[in-house]
């Protein structure tokens, strides 16, 4: 898993710059569609079988001509009383930066060039000569924030703005929107890691940046296919073998999620709460943890979950 993948699960936008609003009604539909959507009902007790919410694993990303809509996932919308997703403000460029600067800004450090591998420095040098920055700017960043900034050099073909989490937004336009974790916690998950592995994540960055078209969008592939199988592969691969940085961006995370989730569902009603797939999937996603605490989760609209 290419750590763009990863930042992609975990950050929507940093900057007013990295996108628009997404259009209202866009043709997003597809008779192919196979989002990752589950739905919860209690596995037992008087309420056994009844539906109390859904699931739906996002991508914060994705090129123009994607499709990812379908009929399960329209239902599932048009049910829902409240939407909960990663950070409500995904399109406010401007609460972004301000979540991320006071962060990853910090004096002093090291230049950038020192904080690579040897044989990356021309490289990385190279990659921010394709932002708006100067080399000299990042004696100012940390780590963690100099990789997240470079990974908007490393091209996709996928944009922000058609990001699943601001069109199912824009979708509760007139309903509840809520967060479960807000964009200063999420920069906070990054600040909070070691200096070792937040230059190991700006390796991976660099890395990144010389693979192929084809590597770079295979995570959106398996995504647009409904592939959790694929997707929960990528999630042991790359960066995210590292303990220290699964544990703080996946692991952690999706424990504190389900308790909020168990909560809500508890005191919501019908909530659709749409996050990250890589949030989804494999033996600590959400799936296999609300099952834990007695939630019947199945996949609607895809094969099996697991």
């Amino acid at each position: 898993m290419t750590l763009r993948t990863v930042i992609l699960a975990f950050l929507a936008c940093l900057t007013a710059a990295c996108g628009g609003q997404p259009d209202d009604r866009k043709d997003d539909r597809s008779d192919k569609g196979n989002p990752l959507l589950w739905e919860i009902a209690r596995a037992d007790g008087p309420n056994a079988g009844q539906v109390e919410g859904w699931l739906m694993g996002t991508i914060h990303a994705l090129p123009s001509e994607a499709k990812w809509r379908s009929k399960e996932a329209d239902e599932a919308i048009a049910k829902a009383d409240v939407l909960a997703v990663e950070v409500a403000d995904v399109g406010d460029g401007r609460a972004m930066a301000s979540a991320f600067l006071p962060l990853a800004m910090s004096a002093g450090q090291p230049p950038l060039t020192e904080r690579v591998p040897p044989r990356q420095r021309e490289k990385v040098a190279e990659l921010v000569g394709k932002t708006s920055y100067r080399l000299s700017d990042f004696s100012r960043i940390e780590s963690w924030g100099a990789a997240l900034i470079l990974s908007q050099a490393v091209k996709t073909g996928a944009k922000s703005e058609n990001g699943i989490d601001r069109a199912l937004i824009a979708d509760f336009a007139k309903r509840r929107v809520v967060e479960l974790e807000g964009a200063p916690a999420q920069f906070a998950a990054f600040d909070g890691l070691s200096e070792r592995a937040q230059r190991a994540m700006l390796a991976a960055i660099v890395e990144d940046s010389g693979e192929s078209p084809e590597k770079l969008r295979e995570p959106i592939d398996l995504y647009l296919a409904g592939d959790a199988e694929g997707l929960e592969r990528l999630t042991h691969e790359g960066m995210l073998r590292n303990p220290e940085i699964r544990t703080t961006l996946l692991t952690r995370r999706n424990a504190d999620w389900t308790a909020k989730i168990d909560r809500m569902l508890a005191a919501e009603p019908l909530p659709l709460i749409a996050v990250g797939a890589a949030h989804m999937v494999g033996e600590d996603g959400l799936v296999a943890q609300l099952e834990a605490k007695g939630y019947r989760v199945t996949r609607i609209g895809g094969p099996a979950a697991r």
